[in-house]
């Protein structure tokens, strides 16, 4: 199988071709080589490739600067994945897209199904929300996996953010009013290669890690787990302090509870979800 991943340079993408299992040839593509937001260049590099399946891991992400970066952040969350549902239509291929937990407003408090109704709080949720729209309406037969919460070692994200803090401050506030799931990107590289596996596969999945948490659960395990693997010094002391959103105001809405239900994405994968916690101590103590 010949996959197309977009989007190589992020934390999925990089670990898209770190898991890539020896009976797929990967073809990774960054935006300097193919920008998902250019119609005709999504069509000339698929054309030119060729691949069984699209992978699409291209997002913008900056959650809070979408606010004002609204044409850009459309471009991408919402126009890329249009583009290449219209190419992989027209040339045959099968397309996975990434998507969002940011599509809902968290006002319930129970794990979200797949066909749950989509209701953004901010710009980056509407461009997610509006990208899982046109693939739906242009290529119903595609499969769109969301997710949460995701980290990795290395890049920009939470886990590494906090580590760095940590070993720069004697004090830190996190948020613990906003409940969802830690997910490493390697957990969501290896379920996107499962269901490219599976023929049956179509339509609307969700992927974690399991289990669910606060920000400032996250945090706190960060920090334990980061001196038990030795990322931080045994004697240094760091008091995590639980604060409200309220606390720490930001440019963009965050849903206050977004875990998201797994069991379509376990019957079709096999996959056997392994909680947040065992598999952050399992990153941070991996070379």
């Amino acid at each position: 199988m010949k996959i197309l991943v977009t989007g190589k340079n992020g934390q999925l993408g990089q670990q898209l071709q770190k898991q890539a299992p020896a009976d797929i040839t990967v073809i990774a593509h960054g935006r300097e080589t193919l920008n998902v937001a250019h119609k005709e260049q999504v069509f000339a590099v698929l054309k030119q490739e060729q691949p069984d399946v699209v992978i699409n891991a291209a997002a913008y992400t900056a959650v809070d600067k979408a606010e004002s970066e609204v044409e850009q952040a459309h471009a991408i969350n919402a126009h890329g994945p249009e583009n290449l549902a219209l190419a992989c239509r027209e040339l045959g291929i099968r397309l996975i897209h990434v998507s969002t937990d940011f599509v809902f407003d968290g006002k319930q408090s129970h794990p979200y199904q797949p066909g749950d109704t989509r209701k953004p709080l901010g710009v980056y949720g509407e461009t997610k929300a509006s990208g899982e729209e046109a693939i739906e309406a242009i290529l119903p037969e595609a499969i769109i996996v969301r997710t949460a919460w995701v980290y990795d070692r290395e890049g920009g994200n939470f886990a590494t953010t906090m580590l760095r803090l940590m070993s720069e401050r004697d004090q830190l506030g996190i948020v613990a009013d906003q409940i969802g799931t830690p997910t490493w990107a390697g957990t969501l590289a290896q379920s996107l290669y499962k269901l490219a596996k599976n023929p049956e596969a179509k339509g609307m999945y969700h992927c974690t890690d399991a289990g669910a948490a606060s920000w400032y659960d996250f945090a706190v395990a960060i920090y334990e787990e980061g001196k038990a693997a030795g990322l931080l010094p045994k004697d240094r002391e760091v008091q995590i302090g639980p604060i409200a959103t309220s606390d720490y105001p930001t440019p963009a809405t965050r849903p206050s509870y977004s875990v998201l239900d797994k069991t379509r994405l376990v019957a079709d994968t096999g996959l056997a979800p392994k909680h947040w916690r065992q598999v952050l101590r399992e990153v941070l103590i991996s070379q």
